[in-house]
């Protein structure tokens, strides 16, 4: 660990960057925030926070993608039936990590969750929660965290809905964590999308 660099709870991350951006009309993992930084790029470095590896899940192709997550310090896979939903590639990924004590989960194309708050999960799981998830006004939010007692159920996932039926299935399970980060619920679907900080400063004026 470099000098000054937060200490890192041991939690593999999960970064899923295989979907095809039907919805944006281009790659939008690649595109850039007003930051001038890549989408995938800075979701990726906001993950790697708080984990102590991140593996990055893509699909065939994705060479460009591939190469700035890889300059990221991440670890790449490409998962081949990356077409058949999100649940495939977070079954993929899981699998690829199978020795990790526990996953924080998170979508590339959500670049504005705080550091801060992939630490605070990751460091949930890393105290005995089950499932840990942030909470913003209310609404829950990513990243989500797993412990690695949930592996199996992880690794049979399918389906495009990732792990929200595991998650309706464990209620009782999930220790949730009220945060101060409204990027927990920002992602990026559309163009303007990319915009969405800007436009809650707009409106908290």
């Amino acid at each position: 660990m470099k000098a000054g660099q937060p200490e890192r709870s041991g939690i593999t991350g999960i970064l899923l960057a295989a979907g095809a951006s039907r919805r944006f009309g281009s790659d939008k993992l690649t595109r850039l925030l007003p930051e001038n930084v890549p989408v995938a790029v800075q979701a990726c470095r906001n993950l790697l926070s708080g984990t102590s590896r991140v593996l990055a899940v893509i699909r065939p192709g994705a060479e460009t993608l591939k190469t700035l997550l890889e300059a990221e310090g991440a670890e790449v896979a490409v998962c081949p039936q990356a077409d058949q939903g999100m649940g495939v590639s977070l079954a993929f990924g899981i699998q690829q990590t199978a020795g990790a004590p526990g996953w924080l989960v998170a979508l590339a194309d959500m670049p504005w969750i705080k550091p801060s708050t992939n630490r605070r999960v990751a460091a949930a799981l890393s105290q005995g929660a089950a499932i840990a998830a942030p909470i913003w006004q209310g609404q829950r939010g990513h990243p989500v965290g797993f412990a690695a007692n949930f592996r199996n159920e992880l690794c049979a996932l399918t389906g495009d809905t990732g792990a929200k039926a595991l998650l309706a299935a464990n209620p009782s399970h999930i220790v949730t964590l009220d945060c101060d980060d409204p990027g927990i619920l920002w992602d990026i679907d559309r163009p303007d999308d990319l915009l969405q900080p800007l436009n809650h400063q707009r409106h908290e004026y």
